[in-house]
């Protein structure tokens, strides 16, 4: 690709979101209820290719049961009020009815809570009891701290999430996390983000992780951009650590590490472009925020939001558009791709002619002018 120059001293690379990008059709149709959205990553399969995002505007144990039991994998927050109170449920209405003004540093107390390994335990208990696959976050900074009693506890799934996350990190503090070491040991897959770029995602295949998570700064709630001046466009991000995936299962020998979508998916189109430029599954936040029945009360917020020293996130208010079947099934009351995400990802597909996602990464698309 071209670049552009800046100025005498600094060229740059164009990059697209998902905004900038359309799906093309192509000469072939079929009927939406032969196309499948089945995805499996190692041993578990899910009936459709959407993770909760590890927020607690988004995920509570009730949430990520219901949507495990409706085929998708919902994750939970190990830092977040499910493991910090024994009943978060009046700290989230207070959060949801706080001020704009302080919502920040009301945030930051409530977050300020010690995470109690004893609630780790009994969350993904609860969760493990319901019957349906058990995933639990942490950030990379916790993992040291926390690993033990998530081995422990037992997960069949288990993501390492970050603004972003690398193969190399440099320290003067403590000693950095081993994350080869660590994926051998805890001897169940893990998911590890976010990247943005060709060269960290093939560092973080070569480390064993069965996910990699695509996005940075690119959330409806994360201002990353304007406080560290740091953005990827997500549609050239998916499409560069896609190529990634496929070097890297050359240089393997057939090993094939699941991409991951993870930021700009606010609706189903969205989701679709995600698909088109070469991701296996997306991980939603702001789409599943939406729902009448998350935990955020039509409000959305991530980790950078209550950050102690450099908050890089807002609390922000979303549509609320009906339950969480509604928001995943429909029927749509509304025609903007925030509803029956399922169903229209499923119609795309049926409309373009590909009976699945990992079929549907060929399609074309092309560079589209902004409506």
């Amino acid at each position: 690709m071209a670049e552009i120059e800046l100025g005498l001293a600094k060229s740059a690379r164009p990059a697209y979101g998902f905004d900038d990008v359309a799906v093309v059709p192509t000469r072939r149709t079929r009927d939406s209820d032969v196309v499948s959205l089945a995805w499996q990553i190692d041993a578990f399969r899910f009936e459709m290719p959407m993770l909760g995002a590890p927020t607690d505007s988004v995920m509570s144990p009730r949430t990520a049961i219901a949507l495990g039991r409706a085929g998708g994998l919902g994750v939970l927050n190990l830092e977040g009020v499910w493991t910090r109170y024994d009943d978060p449920e009046p700290l989230l209405a207070e959060i949801a009815g706080l001020p704009t003004d302080l919502a920040t540093s009301r945030m930051r107390e409530i977050y300020a809570e010690p995470v109690r390994p004893e609630l780790i335990r009994q969350r993904l208990s609860e969760i493990r009891d319901a019957g349906v696959t058990v995933a639990g976050s942490l950030s990379p900074q916790a993992v040291q701290e926390h690993q033990q009693t998530v081995i422990e506890a037992g997960v069949d799934l288990f993501v390492i999430r970050g603004s972003t996350v690398s193969a190399e990190h440099v320290t003067k503090t403590g000693e950095a996390l081993n994350l080869k070491q660590f994926i051998y040991e805890l001897d169940v897959p893990v998911i590890v983000g976010g990247v943005v770029t060709y060269t960290a995602a093939l560092h973080l295949m070569r480390t064993g992780a069965a996910g990699v998570l695509v996005g940075f700064g690119g959330g409806a709630a994360s201002t990353s951009r304007s406080v560290l001046g740091i953005h990827a466009p997500m549609a050239t991000a998916v499409s560069d650590v896609a190529a990634a995936r496929r070097d890297y299962l050359d240089e393997s020998g057939g090993r094939y590490v699941q991409v991951i979508a993870d930021g700009s998916l606010g609706t189903s189109g969205d989701i679709v472009k995600a698909f088109a430029c070469g991701a296996d599954a997306a991980m939603l936040g702001t789409a599943l925020a939406r729902a009448t029945d998350a935990p955020g009360r039509g409000w959305h917020w991530g980790p950078e939001a209550h950050n102690q020293k450099l908050p890089r996130g807002n609390r922000v208010q979303v549509e609320q558009v009906g339950d969480l079947e509604v928001v995943l099934n429909g029927p749509a009351p509304v025609a903007d791709g925030t509803a029956n995400i399922v169903g229209a990802v499923r119609k795309a597909l049926a409309t373009t002619g590909y009976k699945d996602v990992k079929e549907f990464q060929r399609i074309d698309v092309v560079v589209a002018p902004r409506r």
